[in-house]
């Protein structure tokens, strides 16, 4: 049993290694090609080690005439603050409501809820694109921000699920103390919910962050592009095999808030996950 146990450990190790190789070679493989001079790029063998090293592509990437990276930098800032937050609030409200209140055809509305998890992002693309169509919300930040402040079905479920590992007799010990039921929310059951609300700020911040197609589809003018939209006219502008190290280069600038945030609130994010019963 012990030497079955042992092999059944390192057959996993093994898994786990080859794993997380495989995610990390793309992310150097970026890290190392923004350093690079532009005739290094496609030498074969290829390079894993640049020599020499220049920093240049983030000055001409940050600095690029066609592509306001200074701009692009505060829309996606703007956006993504305001998703983080319109989704905090959202969803802890809603799943407070679910999972505390009994109401008509309320296991039903938590069914259709969740049921939506499963649609892909094309399937209402288009009739999302008529509605802020009608709405004359096109090139405005509307259609980014609005969705978040109205709950996301994921954030829904997985506040729904941590406040169901609270005991239902905090909820009812409070009433009973003369709170209202937004004060228990308030006072008791957000400050208790920390752990889940840094798990939803983390995922929140990294899809409003990395969001490529909403503003693709509602937004033209180049003034209002986020980030991701303006790597793509990064790489339409720097077309040429010399000029991807700028292209990689924008990609790693992109890239360093999401990192900086995990490795901040890695624990808090890993205790969210594991406390409201979610399994990767």
């Amino acid at each position: 049993m012990i030497k079955e146990s042992k092999l059944s450990a390192s057959l996993l190790y093994s898994f786990l290694i080859i794993g997380g190789l495989c995610m990390f070679i793309p992310f150097y493989w970026m890290v190392v090609t923004s350093i690079k001079t532009g005739a290094k790029v496609l030498q074969l063998p290829p390079q894993w080690f640049p020599d020499p090293v220049t920093w240049q592509h983030y000055t001409a990437a940050w600095n690029s005439q066609n592509v306001h990276f200074a701009r692009y930098t505060m829309n996606s800032t703007f956006v993504t603050v305001l998703d983080v937050a319109g989704t905090m609030i959202s969803c802890a409200v809603i799943a407070f409501g679910l999972a505390m209140f009994e109401f008509k055809l309320k296991k039903w509305i938590y069914l259709a809820m969740v049921s939506t998890l499963i649609l892909p992002g094309q399937v209402t693309m288009v009739p999302q694109y008529f509605i802020w169509k009608n709405l004359n919300a096109l090139d405005t930040f509307y259609p980014l921000i609005v969705p978040a402040f109205l709950g996301g079905a994921f954030g829904i479920f997985l506040m729904h699920q941590f406040y169901k590992t609270l005991p239902r007799e905090l909820f009812e010990a409070a009433l009973i103390d003369g709170y209202t039921p937004w004060g228990v929310l308030w006072r008791i059951y957000i400050p208790l919910s920390k752990p889940a609300l840094s798990a939803l700020a983390v995922f929140t911040f990294i899809g409003a962050w990395s969001n490529t197609m909403g503003p693709l589809l509602y937004l033209t003018d180049n003034k209002m592009f986020t980030l991701p939209l303006g790597l793509l006219f990064l790489k339409a502008v720097n077309d040429q095999p010399n000029e991807i190290p700028i292209v990689m280069a924008a990609a790693f600038i992109i890239t360093i808030p999401v990192i900086v945030l995990f490795l901040f609130a890695q624990k808090q994010f890993i205790q969210g996950i594991a406390s409201s019963g979610l399994k990767g």
